[in-house]
């Protein structure tokens, strides 16, 4: 039997198979191959009675983060709010490569639309190729077009916590019936109301991940690899890539530099150019020998 790992607690794995949830442990020989199961895994599962069972094998991996520990995501929905806190483009724009490097599709959405504009953030990603929905869960804004776009995909939701994304996931899909809390006035977030990861089917099909809170997912900044691809995982700079002066060219501050030619001209956005070079500064003293 093979089925979808909706939840991970301690060494048990609760896994869905034609609506009916199993409590199953994993063979011991995945330890020894270095392996685990985790949320997001399809894997093949042998029943010991109605409830149970035990994991015999972990099916491929289209992708898989390490934080939050979570496999096989079609979108991830990255969420900021208009204050409290306020967007911050760093986090969004760290959020959006690694979801590109991994070949997950990055959904922006901005929240408490009724508490103010955000038309300038909405400009900067859709100049830079992603879809953006502004919503309010509040007012129930901008709802219907974010619930057609998740479809019955596999989405997981990311973004500081207070901005909203357990209370967006409720306006979506009611019967899930989240946890939300209360935003800290003095710490400017929320309290942490999701505590592990867990997958919830939605009436179309697909599953939400509704994930520990967190204000980014685990960057790349111990992979030699996201390095030498991370101008790629900024969509916009992809035309102008190998259209630079020296083929060594790093998109930061080269003469001749075809990326910075855009953004003097205004094709790509300055708060994206910024977010680049600060990723650049993080990763470059990452060595081939650390990959």
């Amino acid at each position: 039997m093979i089925g979808l790992i909706v939840k991970a607690i301690s060494s048990f794995y609760y896994v869905d198979f034609e609506n009916t949830i199993y409590e199953c442990k994993a063979r011991g020989n995945f330890r020894k191959m270095g392996v685990s199961p985790v949320v997001g895994d399809y894997v093949e599962f042998s029943p010991t009675d109605l409830s149970h069972g035990v994991i015999e094998e972990i099916k491929p991996r289209k992708n898989c983060l390490s934080r939050p520990v979570i496999a096989n995501i079609d979108k991830i929905i990255i969420v900021s709010s208009f204050s409290c806190p306020s967007p911050d483009t760093l986090i969004i724009d760290r959020l959006t490569a690694v979801a590109v490097y991994y070949g997950i599709e990055p959904i922006i959405v901005f929240n408490k639309s009724d508490t103010g504009d955000f038309s300038e953030y909405k400009k900067i990603y859709q100049n830079a190729g992603f879809k953006v929905f502004v919503v309010s869960a509040k007012e129930n804004i901008g709802i219907d077009d974010l619930r057609k776009e998740i479809g019955s995909s596999f989405c997981a939701f990311a973004g500081n916590s207070g901005v909203g994304k357990s209370s967006i996931i409720n306006c979506l899909f009611g019967d899930l019936n989240l946890r939300t809390g209360e935003v800290s006035q003095k710490l400017g977030r929320g309290r942490h109301t999701t505590r592990h990861t867990e997958l919830f089917k939605t009436p179309m099909g697909g599953y939400i991940a509704d994930t520990p809170g967190f204000s980014s997912f685990e960057s790349e900044s111990g992979k030699y690899d996201f390095k030498i691809h991370l101008a790629e995982c900024f969509p916009e700079f992809k035309e102008y890539l190998g259209n630079c002066k020296f083929t060594s060219c790093t998109h930061t501050c080269e003469k001749g530099c075809a990326v910075i030619s855009a953004l003097e001209c205004g094709k790509i956005e300055a708060t994206r150019h910024k977010s680049y070079i600060s990723l650049f500064d993080e990763l470059k003293e990452i060595k081939e020998w650390e990959k």
